[in-house]
């Protein structure tokens, strides 16, 4: 889009009606005729074509130099726009996310990775799919939902990365909450979470939501899918984010619950599934809320986990994901990603990615094979023209 709205400054053309005004004179090296990267086939009724070796075929250096001086302009402009966008380097920041997760071997069992997904969760976790409010868009945990109960120690994650933040002053917040947690993840020991910039900060609290959107484990299964269904999420991927539990433990100061969910707090398995089979767990006879352990009193589970096991369309994604660890990351991976680009709208991709050299060629060798026999209206569906603008979007 950069490029094609670079090209119409450049050489006059691509007007809302899809013509342009003319690209010069006789008495100058244009041509009068009129050109339209638009409007295919009045390019090649006026002799033009698509790639510059067939117009050299077709027409005058005289008729073809002010196209490809437009195209090198806006190639040139371009590249100077995807240099500024593309200046954060965001393979340092992951670099720097690692080190400070392992950064304080003191702090819970080892690792700041768990409180880190977590701050990504609940930052994202706040959408609604039908007032499309909410979400991992805006960073609002920055004013009054970072008051909430349910977000009760996350200042902690939030200080945390203030010196990243600091540091790489050119992204969101919002940005770096997100991929805070996806490489925490990665880093104790789960699979590589599919993560893109795009989400911004907002200035104020004008579009934050109201407390009791995230998820309370007191409740049953009803409430489960009251809040992930409210998301878009559906019973697996439900299941599959909840085996976020294998990395972390509850605290009495923040939740009200207490303990790890499993033998291996920081490091991310399937273990939480596995547990939650094959454990006898009782309720816990404690002061604080109900929530249930297992028989060496060493790990516990919410009464939202047990639900799990209780529900018959629940209970089979259970089933699966302790069986088959692989499967579990591979699900967990996708509705994770969907989690934190959830309130974000991004450009279809389409519309971002610039033909291969392969495309290009096979474009070209088709386009001579048929318009070197006879002229045609028809404009590709395919290649270097829809980048720019003309012919039919696949």
């Amino acid at each position: 889009k950069k490029m094609r709205r670079s090209c119409r400054v450049v050489l006059n053309i691509g007007s809302k009606r899809g013509y342009s005004r003319g690209v010069g004179t006789n008495n100058n090296s244009f041509s009068t005729k009129t050109v339209s990267v638009r409007r295919p086939q009045v390019f090649h009724k006026h002799g033009y074509a698509t790639f510059a070796t067939h117009a050299l075929r077709k027409i005058s250096t005289r008729k073809v130099t002010p196209i490809l001086v437009g195209l090198f302009a806006g190639i040139v402009g371009s590249t100077a726009v995807l240099v500024a966008a593309e200046k954060t380097n965001w393979d340092q920041i992951r670099s720097e996310l690692k080190q400070v997760i392992q950064s304080n071997p003191k702090y819970d069992d080892g690792s700041y990775g768990p409180v880190l997904i977590r701050l990504a969760w609940h930052a994202s976790g706040t959408y609604c799919r039908n007032s499309m409010s909410g979400g991992s868009n805006g960073a609002l945990m920055r004013f009054r939902e970072g008051g909430y109960g349910a977000n009760a120690g996350l200042q902690t994650a939030r200080e945390l990365l203030e010196p990243i933040k600091k540091k790489h002053p050119e992204i969101s917040y919002a940005d770096l909450w997100t991929l805070a947690g996806c490489v925490a993840v990665e880093a104790m020991g789960g699979p590589h979470i599919p993560w893109r910039s795009g989400r911004v900060d907002y200035h104020d609290d004008s579009k934050g939501t109201p407390d009791g959107r995230l998820p309370d484990a007191s409740k049953d299964r009803v409430h489960i899918r009251d809040i992930f269904y409210r998301m878009g999420f559906n019973d697996q991927e439900i299941v599959a984010l909840l085996g976020a539990h294998a990395v972390g433990r509850c605290h009495t100061d923040r939740s009200g619950y207490d303990g790890p969910w499993t033998s291996s707090p920081t490091t991310f398995t399937n273990e939480f599934f596995t547990q939650l089979k094959e454990a006898k767990w009782t309720e816990r006879s404690w002061k604080g809320p109900k929530q249930y352990e297992d028989e060496t009193k060493t790990m516990m589970m919410l009464p939202t986990d047990l639900e799990l096991l209780n529900d018959p369309k629940l209970r089979v994604w259970v089933d699966k994901y302790a069986a088959d660890e692989d499967a579990f990351f591979k699900d967990f991976a996708a509705a994770f990603s969907k989690l934190v680009e959830l309130g974000v709208e991004y450009p279809k991709e389409s519309l971002e990615r610039p033909p291969t050299k392969g495309e290009v060629h096979q474009q070209h060798e088709q386009y001579n094979k048929t318009h070197d026999k006879k002229e045609t209206s028809e404009p590709p569906t395919s290649g270097w023209r829809v980048w720019f603008g003309g012919g039919k979007k696949e």
